[in-house]
């Protein structure tokens, strides 16, 4: 598909010139690739929260943690996420990349929840273009130390080279003496499921098991909030049950912030925070009926703090539009390395500033959809490529919400307010538009405006430039796109690498496009994969083993090399 004349001005404004399905925005490292003082680099990801802190304005919210980090920190308040469910989300956070250039758009492409349906062809792991690599990955390349306390989700599977230790508990205490770390932390207690009452019984396993959960997980959590202070959007149900969701969700959101303060203090203890950059944001969106799985900003705005050494701009606000894909490049730019070009994102910190960012939604569970939306600093263009489909469908986790029962209950009822019945009702509007500064909860569809037509004209070619510039795979049916990543609905399996030794170095290569290598000698260490990132000295009788994985694939049998 050509550009035309009007759609490459807008990719000058977008800063995609040139452009070519595979870069976004050219890198432009200020470091080098490398620079002797590196930070550590701690990212914690709360689940399914939007903004509700009140540092961030918030005036209900209880979160004394937060807020307090808030003052050391400076503010993004105009991040948002590329999806408004995890699986698309991360997997554009790690990679840099949107989703629909990686294959890994639809919610999901594994289903590991007892009794939920995937809705997909087959259970699958996609596999992004050769090129891309998980930034922990790229990290460990520089030499950095990377962990992560268990979720991944990206889609992609989980491959053996982005993280030196991941699994529950794993954090920067395995790595060399003053090696520089990258650690994720995910809190999961602020997630959709954790809004489930405590004290139900039911019929269905799924429902039972996340009760169970709940009563592990949030065991000596307080009530802070009362149901009455809350405010309701108008396109929920303004009712008691709705009240006391909500009100739930402020309550888990006061109970799981300590989380993120013990790791914190952790690093204080330690005496590292003075070397440290510290990274908090949420996934997505709150976990309530149209914010999460959606594109409106209930969905996709998040809380941004970054914590930078010794408090440097501490307590700013920076008003610029941030993107998840941008957090891999201002990460490999913190670390001192340039953003490879598959990368669709800038630097936050050193970058130019952006004029739009952009956010999908597609299949989630069993439920079909395929909406855009482009958004700049005050405006928000809505496309709905299956107007057939209503907003709010029957979706089996979903539906298991208190709130979501409501809202199907008095749609039955035909009592719902027209926001709310708007959400049901198909067909939905092919169009929107919304001002978002005058209608934060974008219920006042301005697409036939003729006050805003030419907003409305410039936010569709934004959005034609970026969906030519992105490779656009949720454009193909999901069966087609499966069937292209894995032939016959199989697997493919990465080749072994190869070696070749010259001048006393081992050589290791890769004859899977896009594999990535890892190795350990002599059988140290051998629980962890060295990343290869170039030639190994090698003596005589040395043994080496290698294995390699390209993401979305199996991994490589591992092979053994003696050195004679």
């Amino acid at each position: 598909m050509s550009l035309t004349r009007r759609q490459t001005t807008m990719l000058g404004l977008l800063g995609l010139s040139g452009c070519a399905s595979k870069s976004l925005w050219p890198a432009t490292g200020k470091y080098g690739t490398r620079r002797e003082v590196r930070p550590n680099i701690v990212l914690i990801v709360f689940e399914d929260m939007s903004q509700r802190i009140r540092a961030f304005g918030d005036p209900i919210a209880r979160t004394p943690w937060l807020d307090a980090f808030a003052e050391q920190s400076v503010l993004y308040p105009n991040a948002f996420a590329t999806s408004g469910v995890c699986a698309p989300s991360r997997s554009s956070l790690i990679t840099g990349v949107h989703q629909q250039t990686l294959g890994t758009h639809h919610m999901r492409t594994k289903s590991p929840m007892k009794g939920l349906d995937a809705g997909g062809p087959i259970d699958y792991e996609a596999v992004p273009p050769p090129s891309v690599k998980a930034f922990p990955e790229l990290l460990r390349m520089e030499g950095y130390y990377t962990s992560n306390n268990g979720k991944t989700d990206y889609q992609f599977g989980d491959p053996f080279t982005v993280w030196d230790k991941n699994g529950h508990g794993a954090d920067w205490s395995g790595r060399r003496n003053k090696q520089p770390f990258f650690a994720m932390f995910n809190i999961l207690e602020t997630h959709e499921g954790y809004i489930w009452p405590e004290d139900r019984e039911s019929d269905d396993p799924l429902i039972n098991s996340i009760t169970e959960i709940n009563r592990r997980d949030l065991r000596g959590k307080r009530r802070l909030i009362d149901a009455d202070e809350v405010r309701i959007p108008p396109y929920l149900p303004n009712t008691p049950i709705v009240r006391r969701d909500l009100a739930t969700h402020y309550d888990n959101i006061a109970f799981a912030e300590r989380k993120a303060g013990d790791i914190v203090a952790k690093l204080d203890a330690e005496g590292l925070l003075d070397d440290t950059v510290i990274i908090v944001t949420t996934d997505h969106g709150d976990g309530l009926p149209r914010m999460k799985r959606t594109v409106y900003d209930s969905g996709i705005k998040v809380p941004l703090m970054v914590r930078l050494p010794k408090t440097k701009r501490a307590g700013t606000v920076d008003p610029r539009l941030v993107s998840f894909v941008d957090l891999a490049p201002t990460i490999l730019g913190l670390a001192g390395a340039d953003a490879p070009p598959f990368i669709q994102g800038r630097d936050f910190l050193n970058g130019p500033l952006r004029h739009y960012i952009f956010a999908a939604a597609d299949r989630h569970d069993e439920v079909p959809g395929r909406t855009k939306a482009v958004r700049d600093a005050r405006f928000k263009y809505i496309r709905n490529c299956r107007p057939d489909l209503a907003v709010l469908q029957h979706l089996k986790f979903r539906d298991a919400l208190p709130t979501m029962q409501e809202i199907w209950r008095l749609a039955a009822k035909d009592t719902l307010t027209p926001e709310a019945r708007r959400l049901v009702t198909a067909p939905s509007s092919r169009e929107e538009l919304y001002d978002t500064v005058a209608d934060p909860d974008e219920v006042r569809n301005l697409v036939r405006d003729n006050q805003y037509q030419h907003v409305l004209s410039r936010l569709r070619n934004a959005m034609d430039a970026w969906i030519i510039c992105t490779g656009d795979l949720s454009a193909i049916p999901e069966r087609d796109m499966v069937e292209a990543m894995w032939p016959r609905s199989k697997q493919p399996k990465t080749a072994p690498p190869l070696i070749s030794v010259e001048d006393n170095r081992a050589i290791l290569s890769g004859d899977t496009p896009g594999s990535s290598i890892g190795y350990s000698v002599d059988n140290l260490d051998a629980s962890r994969w060295i990343i290869y990132a170039g030639p190994v000295i090698i003596h005589s009788g040395m043994t080496i083993k290698a294995k390699a994985i390209r993401y979305g694939y199996a991994e490589s049998d591992t092979v053994t090399y003696n050195i004679v």
